[in-house]
């Protein structure tokens, strides 16, 4: 079985975490973009069109819900799978994500082997 590097939008305003994203997610070779707001997310997505894309929920400029729900409405991006990450594991949080067409939501703390798992799952059921 052949191995793909994909490369990875990662925002989140977080320092820490996006480092952590990025160590757990480059483990399988991935490239990974990070960027610290939602700006800046679609500023890199104006020219370039990610694998898969993992959005914080809560940043400055734009949260994660805004950016998907205008990724899900524009043609060349809308293939792509978005997750969004959250410390909020509620109700409120699923049914917004559900609204803007996420593919996949992912809670804070996480678990490094799970992420990668349901990326790469998520991008490669979308090659197919």
């Amino acid at each position: 079985m052949g191995f793909m590097a994909y490369t990875i939008l990662v925002a989140d305003d977080e320092p820490a975490i996006r480092t952590m994203l990025e160590v757990i997610l480059s483990a399988d070779g991935h490239e990974i973009v990070a960027v610290q707001d939602g700006k800046l997310a679609l500023d890199y997505l104006r020219d370039h069109t990610p694998d898969a894309m993992l959005l914080d929920v809560k940043m400055p400029h734009m949260d994660g819900f805004e950016i998907c729900s205008r990724v899900k409405r524009i043609k060349r991006l809308r293939d792509t799978p978005v997750l969004l990450l959250t410390g909020f594991d509620d109700d409120q949080t699923r049914d917004h994500a559900k609204l803007v067409g996420a593919d996949d939501i992912v809670y804070k703390p996480l678990s490094g082997k799970n992420l990668r798992n349901r990326v790469n799952q998520l991008i490669e059921a979308r090659r197919r």
